[in-house]
């Protein structure tokens, strides 16, 4: 045995100790002249474009993208444009390697060394908002800064979006080193993000607790990491609400004890009792809405008991009124309700490690990602969410 074999073991032994996550293989070759990207042209079509590359500035840094989550954002762009931005190169929820950086750029936002070769992740631009320091990980949310993948092309730069072969993140921009994760937990950051910010959020009324009975309404792949992040604090007694049978059963493997299917119930008064029933003669103490439907957002109510709380995280984009009888729902039960808006920047620190803890635990969150697209066919990945097909897609680049 030489010393290629036992480097070869101990890297393994190390691997297996940190429950099998590596981070992707090395990019390798020169970096090309130009390169594609997935420009939204209208609504339902992307179109792949190729542009020159930009040169890469002191401060900036050219990734060569991995891999990019399908968001529910991003099918309502491709469908409606809603945010007006057409024609755009999409995608937030991505991860690369850097390939080249500026002179400037030595740590990332969280003050951790960056190197070519390292991956990557992006959550918000600070361009805006020069009071906002890529030191400061406690400041507020990003619905007051941009984010790469919802905005426009920068004149000749048309590498905005992570649906791309390249992304250029610009100065003053957030960037995160997480080498030390798997491509397939890197594209979950961002969303994973969103959750961690909605229980801090609810942490934040005093009523969530590790014996709290939570119930989470709506089990896409928001309401499914809601679940995973509450498992992972120790909050066992959760009641999973939804209409699809698949998604209610992956409920459970993420962490839900019980779950309702709405579909069996008339009307909110039913369906709050049928909560009622599986939590044992209890209304929830708390409870999560992370569904984008107004009626959803009326029914949760009938669901939690006087003195509980709310955290309301699924209207993204504007999905309508929600009617609600502020008497019976709110004042009479004394409900403490907060609304949550994506996350902020230590949120995203705190991601990482609940993607880890996770793992630890024997949560399948890798097992969101369903299904996997090349940046060719991003269109069929568009077509395949808004069909509500699986739960996570993701464009995988070779």
């Amino acid at each position: 045995m030489d010393a290629n074999n036992i480097e070869e073991i101990v890297r393994k032994i190390l691997s297996d100790m940190k429950g099998g996550s590596v981070s992707a293989p090395k990019a390798s070759g020169p970096i090309p002249e130009k390169a594609r990207v997935a420009m939204l042209v209208e609504k339902e079509r992307f179109e792949i474009q190729e542009y020159k590359i930009p040169e890469v500035g002191d401060g900036d840094i050219l990734v060569k993208v991995e891999g990019c989550g399908v968001c529910g954002t991003d099918a309502h762009e491709f469908k409606r444009d809603p945010f007006g931005l057409i024609p755009v190169v999409l995608g937030h929820e991505g991860t690369g390697e850097i390939v080249k950086m500026g002179k400037d750029v030595k740590f990332d936002s969280a003050g951790k060394p960056l190197a070519v070769g390292d991956k990557v992740v992006t959550c918000m631009i600070f361009g805006d908002e020069p009071e906002i320091t890529m030191f400061d990980l406690n400041k507020q949310n990003v619905g007051k800064a941009d984010v790469y993948g919802l905005i426009k092309h920068d004149g000749d730069n048309y590498f905005t979006g992570w649906f791309g072969d390249y992304i250029l993140i610009k100065k003053g921009s957030s960037v995160f080193n997480v080498s030390d994760l798997d491509l397939d937990s890197r594209i979950l950051i961002e969303p994973c993000a969103v959750l961690v910010h909605a229980v801090e959020r609810a942490k934040t009324t005093g009523i969530l607790r590790f014996n709290s009975r939570v119930v989470v309404q709506g089990c896409g792949p928001i309401g499914l990491i809601c679940i995973a992040v509450l498992r992972t604090m120790g909050i066992e007694n959760i009641v999973a609400v939804d209409g699809n049978e698949q998604r209610l059963a992956f409920a459970k493997r993420m962490g839900a004890e019980k779950s309702v299917d709405f579909r069996n119930y008339k009307g909110a008064e039913a369906l709050g009792e049928a909560v009622h029933e599986v939590f044992g003669g209890h209304y929830a103490d708390f409870g999560f809405q992370c569904t984008g439907n107004p009626v959803a957002h009326a029914n949760i109510y009938k669901m939690i008991r006087k003195g509980g709380g709310l955290c309301e995280l699924g209207f993204f984009i504007n999905g309508g009124d929600a009617t609600i009888n502020p008497h019976f729902d709110l004042c009479a039960k004394e409900i403490t309700l907060v609304g949550s808006w994506v996350y902020t920047l230590r949120d995203y620190a705190t991601t990482f490690d609940f993607l880890k803890r996770a793992q630890g635990i024997g949560l399948p969150i890798k097992e969101l990602i369903t299904h996997r697209f090349p940046l060719d066919k991003i269109n069929d990945a568009l077509k395949t969410n808004l069909a509500m097909q699986g739960l996570k897609i993701a464009i995988i680049n070779n």
